[in-house]
């Protein structure tokens, strides 16, 4: 086989194998979020306390991902959007680390919890956590396929994980207030909600991340309403000048 050959065909493995130990950590967060909350809902400590250890397994993964992807630079010099590709792998891996970290998080929560007697109201934090899942699920479905037009929508729905996050913590609030016993297991179930709130921020920044690889507009720090084609605030009669 020609050298050019067998190094074209090295370099195309290195990036198939990038693509798939991301995914493997994304799996891999997503398996870990499901756990913790199954652990919340039947009040099992030691499912919590295991599901913990998940997170060794993710972090090695995002050394060896990091690994992968300055071998590629400095050895491939890649171009273009495979460029793109592997710097942006950069900063996936770290938004799936941080969500595999707030997955410990909850369950170190849930750990505290069931040393305390139940609190008997319902918060709905299994729908968030399921919404939170689903978008990171997906935006790494858009990632694979380069959909541009799915990572767009994804960030539609950022807005409506902030509003249910933020229905939950006035509920929270309300129960304290009439019933300040409720104060511990309250705020550790307002951490629960707001740990989800941030894995669906992460999974913006995994969609933003499609949007600049696709078509190399780089869309961060804008308002996700107004990529979407919400209309800006003056075009909702805020009644600003």
């Amino acid at each position: 086989m020609p050298q050019g050959q067998h190094t074209s065909r090295v370099y195309e493995n290195e990036l198939r194998t990038l693509r798939d130990r991301l995914l493997l950590m994304g799996s891999l967060v997503e398996e870990m979020i499901g756990k913790a909350m199954q652990a919340l809902a039947t009040r099992d400590t030691a499912l919590a306390r295991s599901t913990m250890k998940m997170d060794r397994r993710i972090n090695r993964l995002e050394c060896e991902i990091d690994d992968l992807c300055m071998r590629i630079l400095a050895m491939r010099q890649p171009v273009a959007s495979d460029l793109r590709f592997v710097t942006k792998a950069l900063k996936i891996v770290t938004d799936l680390e941080r969500i595999g970290d707030l997955g410990v998080n909850i369950c170190d929560r849930v750990a505290e919890l069931n040393e305390e007697p139940p609190l008997g109201a319902t918060f709905d934090l299994v729908a968030l956590a399921d919404e939170a899942t689903l978008v990171v699920h997906e935006a790494l479905d858009a990632l694979v396929e380069r959909d541009v037009d799915r990572a767009t929508e994804l960030l539609t729905r950022d807005e409506a994980i902030d509003e249910h996050y933020g229905e939950i913590w006035k509920r929270l609030l309300e129960l304290m207030t009439s019933d300040p016993t409720t104060i511990y297991r309250a705020t550790r179930i307002q951490s629960i909600a707001k740990y989800l709130e941030r894995i669906g921020d992460h999974a913006m920044n995994i969609a933003e991340t499609v949007v600049f690889l696709v078509t190399g507009k780089d869309i961060r720090h804008r308002n996700r309403r107004y990529e979407t084609g919400a209309p800006p605030p003056d075009a909702e009669g805020s009644g600003r000048p």
